[in-house]
């Protein structure tokens, strides 16, 4: 399922308006960093829902929680930060756990 919540399927005009925000907003999140969509072969952009999800994400912290463009961009460095730590633990979790296991008596 997350296969096609990442897959590239509408144009910007599509995206801006799912988002309610102008294009141009759209390609300036894209300047700065904050969301990159994928391109066609003649450069268009594709949003996926992910895309949709991360942009909407952005006007809520914008427009709902006063937070400017900058501060978005070090929200989202955080969590991504939070994910990877999550994924390092979970991966030594999952060694530990099978360390155990090779070491217990049967």
């Amino acid at each position: 399922m997350a296969a096609l919540r990442d897959e590239p399927v509408y144009a910007i005009s599509v995206a801006a308006r799912l988002c309610e925000m102008h294009p141009q907003t759209l390609r300036l999140y894209e300047r700065l960093g904050l969301i990159k969509p994928n391109r066609t072969d003649s450069r268009n952009r594709l949003y996926s829902d992910q895309d949709i999800d991360r942009l909407k994400q952005i006007q809520r912290l914008t427009r709902d929680l006063g937070v400017n463009l900058a501060g978005v961009e070090v929200i989202f460095n955080l969590l991504d930060q939070m994910d990877q730590i999550r994924a390092e633990m979970q991966a030594e979790t999952d060694r530990l756990r099978t360390e155990i296991e090779r070491l217990s008596p049967r």
